[in-house]
């Protein structure tokens, strides 16, 4: 999974929106009397859950591919020295 770095900036911030949404909601929810608050936290904590997810894979493939040299690519670690006669 390859995400540009906008949607993973977008994904991170619905990510952390949405914890913040899980505690809130449980607080209210319980300050008010309010039906289903645990149900809609647990969701939100649910969500959060997956999106962490998929930004680990995106982080750990991004990682992983800086660290394959590619045979496309040229090398900028390797330094071809000339032969001295």
């Amino acid at each position: 999974m390859r995400l540009s770095n906008k949607v993973y900036d977008v994904i991170k911030w619905i990510q952390a929106i949405c914890v913040l949404l899980a505690t809130f909601v449980e607080d209210i929810f319980n300050i008010w009397n309010l039906p289903y608050g645990d149900q809609l936290s647990k969701t939100f904590l649910a969500l959060a859950a997956i999106l962490l997810g998929i930004l680990k894979v995106a982080s750990e493939r991004y990682h992983r591919d800086l660290n394959t040299v590619r045979d496309d690519e040229p090398n900028e670690d390797i330094v071809e020295h000339e032969k001295v006669d």
